[in-house]
């Protein structure tokens, strides 16, 4: 039997360059990934490449000098920052004797650490389950056709035919249930827009600061620490702001580069906090000096769920690691583009409030336009 080396806490991270002009970025935000999910890095690997190698993605010199840093090391789990195949996995375990998992894996893992909501568990198993799918082949080679009793006797089907049917219902289980819970939620959302609530969402890169940033305005008590994907679940709260009333703010799951599909695709009912807000407040760690790139990888993922059309506000947080004050930025038309706060300190927080409850009012003055308008259509109509 083909059975997968157990998985170790002693990790040797591999970063190949294919022409990437970040490569020390995505080093560091893998070894940050990597801390996350438990492992301790031992050692990195990492080298220039032209192509990934068909069998082995890294090519033979390369996990020849992988073998060595795990055994140097007395590692016993490899992390590949990038996608690896199925037959890719296969064979470098064989060729290593260890654990090799991928980017995705990884990512995978972290989430499945971090659910602790009954729906957010349910997002997690359904993407890790789509996810394992395409990795059924690597197992019960053993197992030859099953023989069932009496009338039943024949070939039957396979071992890995079973697996990839009773993983295809538990799918179909786990989609219905998510499903079940969305049509919840969309009740929900009608009845916070029949009150007429004002609907704000924090998104951003994973550790920008979201979830301090939501205990600082809510004083919700959700958990917030110094790495990635502290918290999954969407959280909600409502938040009155002098001059708009109550909101109501949520707290989304951070984004990452390259986020897996299945990941995205699974989170789409969490996700539906962004796509049906009133306004974004884009998070961005301003003492990052790779933000700008975060935020493009956040406008993908909010391209990808259909929120890219909702306003934004860029938060621009962590003012107090940059030395920059407080303060409101406005663009050609005078609207709010960008709030300077930090999170942790408290600084710039009472403006970001002023600014949420000017965008209050005028939401509520637009509203009103459009009622008037329709009133008058209603009123010609009936004369007419």
């Amino acid at each position: 039997m083909n059975e997968r080396p157990a998985a170790g806490e002693r990790a040797v991270i591999v970063q190949l360059d294919f022409g990437q002009p970040d490569l020390q970025d995505q080093l560091e935000e893998v070894r940050l990934l990597a801390e996350s999910a438990g492992a301790v890095v031992v050692a990195e690997v990492f080298g220039p490449r032209h192509s990934p190698d068909p069998k082995t993605f890294a090519g033979k010199g390369k996990v020849l000098e992988i073998a060595a840093v795990l055994a140097a090391g007395e590692a016993d789990l490899v992390i590949f920052n990038h996608e690896l195949s199925p037959a890719q996995e296969r064979n470098l375990e064989r060729e290593l004797k260890c654990r090799v998992i991928d980017r995705t894996s990884l990512i995978l893992d972290i989430f499945a650490l971090r659910a602790s909501s009954a729906e957010g568990k349910l997002q997690v198993e359904l993407a890790q389950l789509e996810h394992l799918s395409t990795r059924l082949v690597r197992g019960w080679t053993h197992l030859e056709r099953q023989r069932g009793g009496i009338g039943m006797r024949g070939p039957g089907e396979k071992q890995l035919e079973t697996d990839r049917r009773l993983l295809g219902n538990r799918v179909k289980l786990l989609k219905e249930r998510l499903e079940k819970l969305s049509r919840q939620r969309n009740v929900q959302r009608k009845a916070r827009l029949r009150g007429d609530v004002l609907s704000v969402s924090l998104v951003g890169y994973t550790n920008a600061g979201k979830s301090t940033l939501f205990n600082a305005l809510t004083h919700a008590g959700v958990f917030a620490a110094n790495q990635l994907f502290a918290t999954l679940d969407t959280t909600s709260r409502k938040l009155w702001v002098e001059g708009a009333g109550n909101i109501v703010i949520s707290d989304t799951v951070g984004f990452i580069r390259d986020l897996p599909h299945s990941l995205v695709d699974a989170f789409h009912a969490t996700l539906e906090a962004a796509t049906d807000a009133d306004l974004l407040l884009h998070i961005v760690d301003s003492a990052s000096h790779a933000r700008d790139e975060q935020m493009c990888e956040v406008n993908k993922v909010l391209e990808e769920i259909g929120a890219r059309q909702v306003r934004q506000v860029i938060v621009w947080n962590k003012i107090d690691l940059t030395e920059a004050s407080p303060g409101v930025e406005r663009d050609e038309y005078g609207t709010i583009a960008r709030v300077r706060v930090s999170a942790r300190a408290g600084d710039g927080l009472d403006l970001l409030r002023e600014s949420l409850a000017e965008f209050a009012r005028a939401k509520a003055e637009s509203r009103q336009r459009e009622l008037a308008a329709a009133e008058r259509e209603a009123q010609q109509d009936y004369i007419s």
